[in-house]
Parts: structure tokens; sequence; C-alpha cells
């Protein structure tokens, strides 16, 4: 099986661009020395949305990569990619 994003791609690019907005919104507080507590909750939003990306990624590995091994037979493969 060929590496990619096969069903999510434009989902996963989707997230990374709002995740990349709210960095940018980040550096902009920081600049504008707003309260901690605020920029922390900015820092938790980004963070939980970073970790959105991460798991849909898991997720296509797990059901292309993996299962596409694991129908090939080749146990060598599956177990490298899990």
């Amino acid at each position: 099986m060929t590496p990619g994003y096969h069903d999510d791609k434009t989902q996963v690019l989707a997230r990374l661009r709002r995740v990349e907005g709210q960095v940018r919104g980040l550096q902009r507080l920081i600049e504008d020395d707003t309260y901690c507590i605020d920029v922390l909750t900015q820092v938790a939003a980004a963070s939980k949305a970073l970790q959105g990306v991460g798991l849909l990624l898991l997720d296509e590995h797990l059901r292309h990569c993996v299962v596409g091994a694991a129908a090939s037979g080749d146990s060598t493969r599956t177990e490298e990619l899990v």
C-alpha cells in the first residue's frame, strides 16, 4: 500500500490551517501583552486542535497502512507499522 492520506487529506490540511491561525493569534496575544491566563487558554486550544490532527492521522494510518499490511499477510510489515 502506498503511503498517503487517502480519505482525509483535505480535512487534515484544513485543520492544520486552523492551528496555524491559532498560533498566529497566540503571537499577537504575546505582542499585545495579553493576560497570561488568556494566552494559556489559547495555547490549550491550539494544543487540543493539533492533537485532533494527530488522532486523525493515526486513524488514517490504522485504517489504511496497518489493515493493508495485515491483509497482505506480511507479518513483518504489519509489526513494523503497528
